[in-house]
């Protein structure tokens, strides 16, 4: 009997997502599955997409983001994300996720508060953001991480400054256990930030092992990515070794000149390990990154653009030193007086970012801020500018590569089931894109621009962007680890 489904993509270049070489053949989909790969010429469907000259693949998947509130705002929010073929965003990075922390009486504390204002802060608990992402939909899956910070603001009622007492550790950890049991997938950790830098590699292990019992996975925005890498990578290290879970580095990076070219100590530490545990890392194909603005970090030799200002919403994309002149002031002092507030920082060698990208550990993802007002371009840019520019263009890789790291390797190391890979039995997260053309258009200047090159995408088999637009269809689901 001829098989019959749903969808048809045929004639495309098939990129399956393990890295092996491309084809050339058609995928049926039925229902939220993969049901064929290769000749289908036997095969009828619904519906027939002629891909001849297009290419297919896995919709790709952001290894970092903080799209926790974003995957619940609808089109509007998320349209930065499946324009450029995204399909799985992995939420509560840097130790920041939205749950579980009710927090409606003032604004939180930087850089909570890159999720949103107080009115956001209502999940007490991560089976009620589950039963939100549920009942509302999303254009995208989440797989989430719940952040040490937020669990700190909650534990020590906002006194984190210092180290945590064991009651409160043993809040954190329950907290943290039954974020994992309600479909939470691992821990983050921002140990770079004044909320999360009080606390001893003791208090995250202790808070972190409530990860045994689920099979979690560790992921850190560490204590130090200048100076001080070396030794913030031997800490990730330790942390996840005695906990006995994988480790995940959140866009590794050397910051500030004088560690510029370290890249090269930094993965040799980090491959020898690999030998030892699993290691792995993400990173985003710029050389600038984008965090709230922490006046003590501001110095002369780095550029910085303001992204968003609480007080003075008329200095996003304005460079930080342009304001200190005209107030007449210094950094520190003008960036002070712009809080709270976001920003840019140029603070990274593009040497670096590409021996990072290039090596066999890395995965992609854009770290992008979805909620500023002039946001770093990564948010609209970061899979097409990998498959454009440094694929295509540079010769960094070839698109297998590129692909394998924004696919079926993301979904290996997070334990994403069924995920990540053109195959039967799959899950229908596909992207059809043009492999000649796709390139990312967003810039520092002029960040908020939709890539080009993205035909159509599908979650679960139903069509979320297509013809340069929303669907306005929701199939995204929550995707819990190794289940």
């Amino acid at each position: 009997m001829a098989l019959r489904c749903d969808l048809i993509i045929r004639d495309a270049t098939i990129f399956d997502g393990t890295g092996g070489p491309r084809q050339i053949g058609d995928v049926g989909v039925s229902g939220d599955r993969i049901v064929g790969v290769g000749d289908l010429g036997g095969a009828s469907a619904t519906r027939e997409v002629i891909g001849t000259g297009k290419a297919v693949a896995p919709g790709f998947i952001d290894a970092h983001t903080h799209d926790d509130r974003a995957v619940l705002c609808g089109p509007a929010c998320t349209l930065c994300k499946i324009s450029q073929g995204v399909t799985t965003v992995v939420v509560g990075n840097c130790g920041v996720s939205l749950s579980p922390m009710r927090h409606t009486e003032m604004r939180p504390p930087a850089p909570l508060d890159l999720l949103g204002e107080e009115s956001w802060w209502t999940f007490d608990s991560f089976g009620d953001y589950a039963h939100a992402l549920k009942s509302q939909g999303s254009e995208v899956n989440t797989y989430a991480l719940i952040g040490h910070q937020t669990l700190r603001v909650e534990a020590m009622q906002g006194d984190v400054h210092r180290v945590a007492k064991e009651a409160e550790i043993h809040r954190m950890h329950s907290r943290l256990k039954q974020s994992l049991l309600e479909g939470a997938s691992g821990f983050s950790t921002g140990l770079f930030y004044p909320l999360n830098r009080a606390a001893t590699t003791e208090e995250v292990i202790a808070v972190g092992e409530a990860l045994r019992t689920t099979d979690g996975l560790y992921a850190t925005h560490m204590r130090d990515e200048a100076d001080h890498v070396l030794a913030s990578i031997e800490e990730t290290l330790q942390i996840a070794k005695q906990i006995g879970v994988p480790a995940h580095i959140s866009h590794h990076k050397c910051s500030m000149p004088e560690n510029y070219g370290r890249s090269v100590q930094t993965l040799a530490l980090i491959q020898a390990a690999a030998s030892m545990q699993e290691v792995a890392f993400d990173m985003y194909p710029y050389p600038a990154g984008s965090t709230v603005l922490m006046p003590d970090r501001m110095r002369d030799d780095i550029r910085t653009v303001v992204t968003w200002s609480l007080p003075y919403p008329e200095m996003a994309g304005r460079d930080l030193a342009e304001i200190a002149r005209g107030w007449n002031t210094d950094l520190r002092a003008a960036a002070e007086r712009l809080l709270p507030a976001g920003c840019v920082m140029f603070q990274m060698d593009e040497e670096d970012v590409r021996r990072i990208m290039r090596h066999p550990l890395s995965v992609i993802g854009s770290d992008g801020i979805p909620h500023d007002e002039k946001p770093h371009p990564r948010l609209w840019g970061t899979f097409p500018r990998v498959l454009g520019f440094y694929s295509r263009q540079l010769g960094l890789f070839d698109m297998e590569t590129a692909i394998h790291k924004m696919t079926g390797r993301s979904a290996s190391l997070f334990g994403m089931v069924d995920r990540g890979v053109v195959r039967e039995g799959a899950f229908a997260d596909l992207v059809l894109f043009d492999p000649a053309t796709i390139i990312d258009n967003a810039t520092f200047e002029d960040p908020v621009q939709m890539s080009v090159g993205i035909e159509e995408v599908w979650a679960n088999g139903v069509a979320s962007f297509a013809k340069g637009k929303a669907t306005g269809e929701r199939p995204g689901r929550l995707i819990t680890r190794n289940r």
